[in-house]
């Protein structure tokens, strides 16, 4: 069993309040007594994209299980490299990494676009994600993840603002039967459907969490909830190959 724990939208801003949030759900998983296979962070690592997000990020975004982030439409890339990755130099290209466990693939893309808000893959990280799922065996599923979710979800604010070009994607998937599921954040809420044949998870959001617009709100720019819990999701690869996902509210009980 492949256990894979997901959270997103940690937005680092340099207030108690999402640096608290953050740490305590990562505490919640390094307490767990399972030793989880990977923790995906999928974007929007930082609010501002602020040298001091980054380093309290990267304070607080520590595991004892294999840690991996991808960038969102708040961060910048050659920011992002320095305070999170401990690269240097000003290379902007997109941050595209791979995590490679026991039985399976998580691929990591950047669907950031820098000075924009919505999402978009851009041809070099279609090259590495088709090169990833190429030297991978057909019988090692592999999970692809970005921020932007490359479908509507019926949330108007995070619809406009989504992953673009997304046919692409959906060609790519569609010559490699072994890719069993895409994974994002960015809606700030958890919520399930599909993709080019494949589950498509969202991961919700820690920072806050998103207003349905079936839910009541006292203004049109009141588009979060600020008093609900952080929840992170945990993606299950059976035997079988059948993928099942929890969402777990965190609570703190201290």
């Amino acid at each position: 069993m492949i256990v894979i724990a997901h959270l997103s939208d940690v937005h680092f801003d340099g207030e108690a309040r999402a640096t608290d949030r953050a740490r305590l759900v990562m505490e919640y998983l390094d307490g767990l007594p399972y030793d989880l296979d990977a923790v995906l962070v999928s974007g929007d690592i930082a609010d501002h994209a602020a040298p001091e997000e980054y380093e309290a990020a990267r304070k607080v975004l520590r595991s004892r299980h294999p840690l991996v982030v991808c960038p969102g439409n708040h961060d910048e890339r050659v920011a992002f490299r320095r305070g999170l990755l401990a690269e240097t130099g000003p290379t902007a290209r997109p941050v595209d990494r791979a995590v490679r466990g026991d039985g399976f693939v998580l691929a990591v893309c950047d669907s950031s676009v820098p000075g924009e808000h919505h999402g978009f893959l851009e041809e070099s990280t279609l090259e590495w994600l088709e090169g990833v799922l190429a030297d991978t065996p057909r019988e090692v599923p592999v999970l692809v993840a970005f921020h932007h979710p490359p479908v509507i979800l019926h949330i108007p604010y995070v619809d406009g603002i989504r992953q673009f070009g997304e046919e692409r994607l959906a060609a790519l998937a569609e010559r490699h039967p072994h890719l069993k599921a895409f994974l994002c954040g960015h809606a700030h809420t958890g919520a399930a459907t599909t993709f080019a044949g494949r589950p498509l998870l969202v991961a919700p959001g820690v920072v806050s969490t998103t207003r349905l617009p079936w839910e009541a709100q006292s203004g049109p720019d009141e588009h979060v909830h600020l008093d609900e819990p952080p929840v992170v999701a945990f993606h299950v690869l059976g035997e079988d190959g059948r993928l099942t996902t929890h969402y777990r509210v965190v609570v703190d009980r201290r």
